[in-house]
């Protein structure tokens, strides 16, 4: 079993810190909106593109692009890189609580189609009351679920409906009557999704293709994929597995180690101080989980070998990166793999530089043992050639 690499796309601006050093906002629970100040890289199509491309040209199957009021819109953002790429995914991420499923259903058929089947989805239910309610969403955390396990049920619904025999929906959160696409998408995307709390491990069993987690050590990993599974065994279905982590690798475990160190060395007390005060009040589970690893210190923050939680210190989602030789980070992959982790979904500051970083110094490793198949020419695609940046 081979992984699947995806990127990520930094829609909300991109650069060499963690966050803007000239002052910290309240965008620590997804990133620092971009300004025009030193070090900071707008997130414009331009740039984007750079990006997109490099990812597809370095051997990445997707991109993952958030959402969130901090950045710009994933689906609109996405479907304009697709003119410029020919096979690269897009990982696209939405709040269910903010569009109606049957027009989710619809979009999702239409961006297929556009894009030629090039459409992950993943579902963001959303773990922060105050961004939601900027959406006009007051519904508290277990309710956020709930709707998304009737959002999710009309979204494949519909997707099996038809004008001649629609798709028909009665819940708390949801009435539809006669819903369908015109034409069903090809193929239907796969759903990522994921939730360390109670309410969110059920929908997970009952609808997700990918469980996603956060990058914690792997015996919590491991805890989460077996809780997660049992639960869809219960459902009578399998759930593969993803995570989502940060990168830094280079061609000596020094030089890795000394960008990480980097990276700590622009982030004053303060701004740690302001960034936690803001995620402590998230109320993701995830994040709590993120938030315990490294308890809002600097030290002891290698909480798992070349596992770094420093980048939660300041930013909320992942919190922790892969760091070290391009042999020590793919050895992480090959652990995280043998759990069952097929999906790695991956970043790095700035995320232009670190995609060649990994593309060139890690995805070769991979290939070498057999977790990665080989591009070949001819494939569509570039072929790898190994050796570091």
């Amino acid at each position: 079993m081979t992984v699947s690499l995806h990127w990520f796309l930094p829609t909300g601006g991109d650069g060499r810190t963690l966050v803007d050093r000239h002052a910290f906002s309240g965008g620590a629970l997804g990133g620092t909106p971009a300004r025009a100040v030193a070090g900071v890289r707008a997130p414009s199509l331009d740039y984007l593109i750079q990006i997109a491309k490099a990812a597809e040209q370095l051997g990445f199957e997707g991109v993952l692009t958030p959402t969130g009021t901090w950045c710009e819109d994933a689906w609109l953002t996405t479907v304009a890189l697709a003119q410029h790429t020919r096979r690269l995914k897009f990982l696209v991420a939405f709040r269910p609580g903010v569009i109606s499923p049957v027009l989710a259903a619809q979009m999702a058929s239409t961006y297929q189609r556009l894009t030629q089947g090039r459409l992950l989805l993943n579902v963001v239910t959303g773990g922060d009351s105050a961004e939601q309610r900027r959406y006009g969403d007051h519904l508290d955390h277990d309710h956020r679920y709930a709707r998304t396990d009737e959002f999710l049920s009309v979204v494949r619904g519909v997707w099996g409906g038809s004008a001649r025999d629609p798709y028909d929906f009665a819940g708390e959160h949801y009435r539809i009557d006669g819903g369908y696409s015109a034409l069903p998408p090809e193929p239907v995307p796969q759903i990522f999704f994921g939730g360390s709390s109670a309410a969110a491990g059920p929908v997970a069993a009952r609808h997700t293709d990918v469980y996603l987690t956060w990058g914690e050590p792997p015996q919590q990993v491991k805890e989460k994929i077996d809780w997660i599974r049992s639960l869809a065994e219960r459902e009578g279905r399998t759930v593969r597995f993803g995570i989502r982590l940060h990168t830094i690798t280079r061609d000596s475990a020094r030089d890795a180690w000394t960008t990480a160190d980097r990276l700590l060395d622009d982030l004053s007390p303060e701004t740690v101080a302001a960034a936690q005060a803001a995620l402590g009040r998230s109320e993701s589970v995830g994040q709590q989980r993120m938030l315990a690893l490294h308890g809002g210190k600097r030290e002891g923050l290698e909480i798992s070998p070349n596992l770094w939680a420093g980048v939660g210190l300041v930013r909320g989602g992942a919190g922790t990166a892969l760091v070290g030789s391009h042999a020590e980070v793919a050895d992480r992959i090959e652990e995280y793999h043998a759990l069952g982790i097929e999906h790695f979904v991956l970043s790095g500051y700035p995320h232009l530089e670190e995609a060649y970083w990994f593309g060139e110094g890690v995805i070769p490793e991979l290939v070498t043992r057999g977790l990665v198949a080989p591009v070949t020419a001819g494939s569509g695609a570039p072929l790898l050639v190994a050796g570091g940046r």
